[in-house]
């Protein structure tokens, strides 16, 4: 299980919990941010930070939100737009820094 950061992130993009997760997992798409689920090590520092309470346990996300999970991982899993391949666990998010894409379901997703 990895924290997943759902709905209420689109279109906020705070970094409080970009600032916050000491493994620097958190990478900013162009409408909210992403954790990578394979380097999260659950420790919670991102959960309490957000402002707009967007970060849950993957199995705590509110009902209508599922989605959110495959999009934290597809962003990751597949390649961006603009990009050939995809992100995979490049390390550190301000090693990368700002993406400026998201999935397609995020693009196009509307609150």
């Amino acid at each position: 299980m990895t924290f997943v950061i759902g709905a209420a992130c689109v279109d906020v993009l705070d970094r409080a919990c970009v600032e916050e997760c000491p493994i620097d997992c958190i990478f900013e798409g162009g409408r909210m941010a992403y954790i990578q689920p394979d380097d999260c090590i659950d420790c919670g520092a991102c959960e309490p930070v957000c402002p707009v309470e967007a970060i849950y346990f993957e199995d705590d996300l509110p009902a209508g939100q599922e989605e959110f999970i495959a999009e934290n991982a597809r962003f990751f899993a597949e390649p961006l737009p603009g990009r050939d391949a995809p992100l995979g666990q490049p390390g550190s998010a301000s090693g990368v820094g700002v993406l400026g894409v998201d999935t397609e379901y995020v693009r196009e997703y509307r609150p």
